[in-house]
């Protein structure tokens, strides 16, 4: 079978105060992507007592890493704690970042085959040059068809491959968007735990945010001043967000000719970045009365706008986003808004029985394995060298070292000229001895093959490619082999992690 193992937190999450207000706006429940037996949540979503804990991430394909996954039954976890601590209904919302037009990240994805290797498939490359499409302008095409094809040969037989595939197959077809196909996939996975996911494509979503990016374009320079000050000071304390902001920079994104487009200020005038195209604020408002899914907000400014649209409490973040979602302040101040509280992901990773009895006999810890996979191999391969061959090795070099060093003594008093011979000759029987024990371990590796592919299975799994299986491995991979049980079980190893990590809030007065 299988276990959840997690990543201890760094530091408890400061308490969350207890809100005020809820409910949304009647024209935004449309933007919610059906799924079956969501209806109930999303009807809650009018009673202005309802509370939600969000996060989001963008469309991937086959849904992306296992992170994605987690990060929306981290929000569920979360929303279950507040609602039974404040007495009130806190929803969890998925917001599906449609606009986004990072068509590299979103169209690669990776699995296990049936023999536990590693396989990373691409649908397809976006020609250099190409306009950068927001993926809910991007189809699936047809090449997703051998895609499906291949995983379902390497998910094992039975009725969870058979499910995991069909899931999957449902919502990637080639007619359909990339976004509409990752946003309807996780809405259908993430429904029995009372999930929504929130369209950000969708035109209620694009009309209601118009207003709040053209407050953000009217706000002009004070706020790019703001936000500039905020970085310098964050980069201070050691914290860089690694988000540019300055230099006329806006917080809004255009879709023109060279696809998604940063607006940059020149004066009266608002530039696309790339294609140059130039507008004034008037030219825009009439853009977007007619094209409003045109617009999108940047980073900093669309959890601002989500703030804007949903009685958000907390927003639950990946350490990327913990990272520069400080740097948003600014953004909120100027916009009038009361921020949601970023509240950190649940982190770890779903580990087999055979990886856990790899890892006992070879006395590694998954820590070890997920901090520094790449020593793990040298590490095992270490092992299989019996004890007595490694202490003779080892006597061998000192007594080499303790030998020649006798010789140098003597040496000059014979011939100054043999220090260097000599030096020459402990380099070369130092080196004879390295020799010796590479050949041992070759003949070591071809007598415990078996052992080193067991590893290269256990690194594939926890460390796949030299990183946490979370940024790699989609959850097709384990839904595949146990079913939706495996959701269960991360919801509720997210359960204990908040219940662990979250520092006493304040019960609903």
């Amino acid at each position: 079978m299988f276990r959840v193992a997690t990543t201890p937190l760094a530091a408890p999450v400061p308490p969350l105060p207890v809100p005020a207000g809820g409910g949304v706006a009647p024209a935004l429940l449309e933007a919610f992507v059906p799924a079956a037996g969501t209806e109930e949540a999303r009807a809650a979503l009018a009673d202005p007592g309802t509370l939600v804990v969000s996060t989001g991430q963008q469309p991937a394909l086959f849904t992306g890493p296992l992170y994605t996954v987690a990060k929306a039954l981290s929000a569920v976890a979360l929303a279950r704690r507040l609602a039974a601590t404040w007495g009130r209904r806190v929803v969890p919302v998925f917001w599906s970042a449609g606009d986004d037009h990072d068509f590299a990240e979103a169209a690669t994805t990776a699995w296990l085959d049936r023999d536990g290797r590693l396989r990373r498939v691409t649908l397809r490359e976006r020609a250099a040059g190409a306009a950068m499409r927001p993926l809910w302008r991007e189809p699936v095409g047809a090449e997703v068809r051998p895609l499906l094809e291949q995983l379902r040969r390497d998910l094992p037989d039975g009725d969870a491959g058979e499910r995991a595939h069909a899931w999957l197959a449902a919502h990637f077809r080639p007619d359909a968007s990339l976004a509409a196909a990752g946003a309807g996939a996780v809405a259908e996975l993430l429904a029995p735990f009372g999930m929504l996911v929130l369209d950000a494509t969708h035109p209620a979503v694009k009309r209601l945010a118009w207003p709040w990016l053209e407050r953000s374009l009217l706000q002009g320079g004070p706020l790019e001043s703001a936000l500039a000050s905020r970085a310098a000071a964050l980069r201070a304390e050691g914290a860089d967000p690694g988000i540019q902001v300055g230099e006329g920079l806006t917080l809004v994104m255009l879709e023109g000719a060279a696809g998604r487009d940063r607006l940059v200020r020149d004066g009266t005038a608002f530039v696309a970045r790339r294609s140059g195209e130039r507008h004034d604020l008037v030219a825009l408002r009439r853009l977007a009365d007619a094209e409003p899914e045109r617009f999108s907000a940047n980073v900093l400014l669309r959890p601002a706008v989500e703030r804007a649209l949903l009685p958000t409490v907390a927003y639950v973040a990946g350490p990327g986003e913990l990272r520069y979602l400080p740097l948003a302040e600014p953004v909120y101040e100027a916009l009038g808004l009361t921020r949601q509280r970023p509240v950190p992901r649940w982190s770890g990773a779903v580990v087999d029985a055979p990886a856990d009895r790899f890892l006992d006999k070879f006395g590694l810890t998954l820590a070890e394995v997920m901090a520094a996979p790449g020593t793990v191999e040298a590490r095992a391969v270490a092992d299989l060298m019996p004890a007595p061959a490694v202490a003779a090795l080892e006597r061998l070099r000192e007594q080499v070292a303790l030998e020649y060093e006798g010789l140098r003594a003597v040496a000059p008093a014979i011939d100054p000229t043999l220090a260097g011979f000599l030096a020459r000759l402990e380099h070369r029987a130092l080196g004879d001895l390295d020799w010796a024990e590479r050949k041992l371990r070759q003949r070591l590796r071809r007598r415990h093959e078996t052992e080193l592919r067991q590893l290269r299975r256990v690194l594939d799994l926890l460390a796949p490619e030299g990183q946490p299986q979370e940024r790699v491995l989609t959850v097709a991979t384990f839904l595949g082999r146990w079913g939706p049980g495996v959701l269960d079980a991360l919801l509720e190893a997210c359960t204990r992690w908040y219940a662990g990590a979250l520092e006493a809030t304040p019960a609903h007065a």
